[in-house]
């Protein structure tokens, strides 16, 4: 009897991270969608810093494959490069923080 197995296939990324302009306090969304579920090794990161889940950070998954990570009542010292790793995978966006000027 022959078993023959494949390697399973790499994921890739179905849809990568976009830049996000807000303005100071409003909460700003990044989403990747990877071709399968079961990538290891998942972590955000924002100017080179590890996030994690809390109440600022929400970090999600939805089936494996759908990656959210929102941003809440973002200050301007938050601008910066949103990146998305997962296992050998990247994808990384601008977040561009605005302040509300107060004059009219």
């Amino acid at each position: 009897l022959l078993l023959l197995c494949h390697a399973e296939e790499a994921a890739v990324i179905v849809s990568g991270l976009r830049n996000t302009d807000v303005f100071v306090g409003e909460s700003a969304t990044f989403t990747c969608e990877l071709s399968h579920p079961g990538v290891k090794n998942v972590q955000w990161w924002l100017d080179g810093t590890p996030l994690h889940n809390n109440l600022v950070t929400e970090i999600s998954e939805q089936d494996g494959r759908i990656h959210t990570l929102t941003l809440n009542d973002v200050a301007c010292h938050d601008s910066g490069t949103v990146t998305f790793r997962a296992g050998s995978l990247i994808s990384s966006a601008k977040l561009l923080v605005k302040g509300i000027s107060l004059l009219e």
